[in-house]
């Protein structure tokens, strides 16, 4: 059988002659198909291109959203860090006004009477999906201090002069050098209970009566040194030892905030501080418990 064959005419236009070019069918054929082939993969290549293209940029864009609430995330669990805080804060101060109220025990706080509340909210880092029920928590929590310091503020507007001879304010400025409860002693070097705070400052500082009262002695021993008593009823009293010297007598009516003596370093002192000893119904309690001043 013949083969079959199909030509190409050539006729350039410089020249009168052509030329003709004889190509196997199937080798046209396969021509053909070969740039039917290649002009399919080249489109499906450019569609493939622009796919990627727009897929590339909409990554980009997502990675600069997600970026974005990643900071914003953090931005409001930081805020509401600072919110748990600061209500922590308000439900401290708001437990000692129910003590003074004598609505809680100074040796229970770690209970919450008067106080609303609920669940501890957790904001390790780690978290990173705030959820509603935390803002609720936040908001429930400011809104039962709220309830019960307006609550307290109409109590002690009926109880002022229980206000006023309540041990309410720090006696002098300085820092705690020892708290109350057990301790080392740093004479003997033996365990005991300190019934006081031990406030460090300069000799001289002036010493000032945490209460309205009376007082019922002044005097010196040569443990507490130079000291002072006071009385502010309802079962009140407070003791300042180690005084430079005091500035009232026994008998004398004083108010809150009255200098009744100086800082020193008499008695059993290593060095210029107060200790001051606050008594509820003859019994030492701890004076921080007492204190709202910040």
């Amino acid at each position: 059988m013949a083969k079959k064959f199909i030509s190409i005419v050539i006729v350039p236009n410089w020249k009168t002659s052509f030329r003709t070019i004889n190509l196997p069918k199937r080798a046209v054929g396969l021509i053909i198909g070969t740039g039917v082939a290649f002009t399919i993969f080249f489109i499906f290549f450019l569609i493939d291109y622009f796919s990627m293209t727009m897929t590339k940029a909409d990554y980009h864009e997502l990675q600069q959203e997600v970026a974005a609430q990643k900071e914003m995330i953090i931005t409001y669990e930081n805020t509401i860090a600072q919110m748990k805080e600061r209500i922590s804060s308000f439900e401290e101060y708001a437990r000692k006004i129910n003590i003074l109220a004598g609505v809680q025990s100074p040796d229970n706080l770690k209970g919450e009477p008067g106080l609303g509340g609920g669940e501890r909210i957790d904001l390790s880092p780690q978290r990173r999906n705030l959820e509603r029920g935390a803002i609720q928590t936040i908001k429930q929590r400011a809104e039962a201090v709220e309830k019960n310091l307006s609550y307290m503020l109409h109590f002690f507007e009926n109880q002022s002069t229980t206000l006023a001879t309540t041990p309410t304010i720090w006696p002098t400025m300085g820092w705690v050098s020892s708290t109350f409860g057990p301790r080392i002693d740093p004479y003997t070097g033996r365990n005991a209970f300190h019934s006081g705070l031990d406030i460090a400052t300069n000799l001289n500082n002036p010493v000032v009566a945490t209460a309205n009262g009376v007082v019922v002695q002044v005097g010196f021993d040569k443990y507490k040194g130079n000291f002072v008593s006071i009385s502010h009823g309802n079962g009140f009293s407070t003791h300042y030892w180690h005084l430079n010297k005091y500035a009232v007598k026994s008998g004398q009516k004083i108010e809150r905030g009255q200098v009744i003596g100086y800082v020193g370093k008499t008695g059993k002192a290593l060095g210029p501080h107060l200790h001051y000893e606050v008594h509820l119904n003859g019994k030492a309690i701890n004076p921080i418990h007492y204190i709202i001043e910040e």
